[in-house]
């Protein structure tokens, strides 16, 4: 009987655990997202393009800076409170820390919002060469994963 008892216990506690975890909204589904590109700025010399990235109309948008750099073309992702940047070059298409220079968001900050082990894990999302269309979807794609869980809703 005590087994029994122990059982019901453990799947009860299992069963209201798993509904708090769904309840709480930790994690969101990012399935739809809007790029729009930003015309009539001036972007100066090194940067080639800007767009918005948006997961909700509701809330501000990410910012996507590109720019050609020697290690090749670079996608710098911002918001006011992280920065993390995309790199196409000749070894692929993969995430990386923002330069110092490029950021203005705090470095504690920011080491707070992006999740370093996704960060490793995304070093190479593609082997293959992408054009701006496949790398602003790869990025709107798998930022969403770059960030800890206490943060996604900075994207919507």
């Amino acid at each position: 009987m005590r087994k029994v008892n122990f059982i019901i216990a453990i799947v009860t506690c299992f069963v209201m655990a798993s509904s708090v975890a769904s309840a709480t909204g930790i994690r969101t589904e990012f399935k739809e997202f809007e790029i729009t590109l930003v015309n009539d700025l001036y972007m100066g010399k090194k940067v080639d393009a800007i767009w918005t990235l948006s997961y909700d109309q509701a809330e501000k948008p990410v910012t996507v800076v590109k720019r050609k750099t020697i290690e090749g073309t670079e996608y710098v992702v911002s918001s006011e409170f992280f920065a993390v940047r995309y790199v196409a070059s000749a070894s692929g298409f993969g995430a990386k820390e923002v330069r110092k220079a490029w950021s203005g968001v705090n470095t504690r900050i920011n080491r707070a919002v992006i999740n370093q082990k996704e960060l490793k894990n995304q070093e190479i999302i593609s082997p293959n060469k992408v054009d701006d269309k496949m790398a602003l979807g790869l990025i709107a794609n798998y930022l969403p994963d770059l960030l800890n869980d206490g943060y996604t809703h900075l994207l919507n």
